[in-house]
């Protein structure tokens, strides 16, 4: 146990001590004093003996309790303070939402942000961050566990996919690449958002949102990216909504599911929340990593043991008060 204040204790002894020389040194005055004769026969008396040395016993009972009282409120005025570190065990889970923002995708990137945005307040230890991409990737937030913040910003993405163009910073550095959609450079770029790839142990996700409509030349294929992904066990899971499940997939279709599903992902064919939802529910399902928190100084207040002193301290008091006044 140690004293967040221990400093008291100096003044508090010095005060203790001098109230203790004042009442020693103190000189009896002799004005109320009765003079009796023969006062030797008297204090020769067994009864008047016993009597005295109860009354001894008692006044040092009184300022032994006295004392002890003092000094426990004078520790528990200094704070006795418990100190500890904790290493705390966490168990969560990465997931970056990966869109392609290029204008065939403004509803369905509007739809599961919207979702997303709807569960935020659920999650339990899951890290968000968005990134977004056309002719680039750039990286709209980082992952963050500030759920308040998330909102902020994911309502910030929903105005902008709702109404493109009206708010035209939020896409600002996504056109500098060689063409439209690069689809393959847009995942990578997600992918290489997760800090310490291959040197931490995490559950990572990437929730993809593209038809999968190149434009361009890009520097990583499609499925280039997806083996990026899969060599740092980062899982895909990729929404199409221009993929409405028919019975003959375009290549495009195909092309995107294949590279979700190389990575433990999965692919969903449909434009809608249900298929967002999925997503999120699957993610959640998975078993997230056991990871050590970084250690946190924990400082509990323990005046239990002083305050009990104390109390018990004042109870005997009163009693040995009453005892030598009667």
């Amino acid at each position: 146990m140690d004293l967040n204040y221990a400093w008291l204790l100096v003044p508090g002894v010095l005060a203790l001590v001098g109230a203790a020389a004042l009442v020693l040194w103190r000189k009896k005055g002799t004005d109320d004093a009765v003079l009796v004769a023969h006062g030797d026969r008297l204090a020769s008396l067994p009864s008047y003996q016993r009597l005295v040395r109860r009354q001894r016993i008692w006044l040092a009972v009184v300022v032994g309790a006295a004392l002890v009282l003092a000094g426990a409120l004078l520790v528990a005025a200094a704070r006795p303070i418990l100190a500890s570190s904790q290493r705390p065990e966490q168990r969560s889970r990465d997931i970056i939402l990966c869109l392609d923002t290029s204008g065939s995708m403004s509803r369905a990137d509007s739809a599961i942000v919207d979702v997303l945005a709807s569960m935020v307040r659920d999650f339990q230890g899951e890290r968000i961050g968005l990134t977004i991409f056309d002719g680039s990737g750039v990286q709209v937030f980082p992952l963050t566990d500030d759920y308040s913040y998330i909102e902020e910003q994911l309502g910030r993405a929903q105005s902008a996919f709702d109404q493109r163009g009206g708010d035209p910073s939020f896409f600002e550095g996504t056109s500098q690449g060689r063409g439209t959609s690069l689809i393959g450079d847009g995942l990578a770029a997600c992918v290489t958002n997760f800090p310490r790839l291959g040197t931490e142990q995490r559950s990572r996700s990437v929730i993809l949102s593209t038809d999968n409509y190149l434009a361009g030349r890009p520097i990583f294929t499609l499925q280039q990216a997806a083996d990026l992904a899969r060599s740092n066990q980062v899982k895909v899971y990729a929404l199409n909504p221009a993929d409405f499940g028919g019975a003959t997939a375009t290549e495009e279709a195909v092309g995107l599911r294949t590279a979700a599903e190389s990575t433990g992902g999965t692919y969903f064919p449909l434009r809608s929340t249900t298929a967002a939802r999925s997503i999120i529910a699957q993610i959640q399902a998975s078993e997230a990593t056991a990871t050590k928190a970084a250690a946190r100084g924990l400082v509990a207040d323990t005046p239990e043991v002083p305050l009990v002193i104390a109390l018990a301290a004042a109870l005997v008091l009163a009693l040995g008060l009453w005892r030598v006044r009667t």
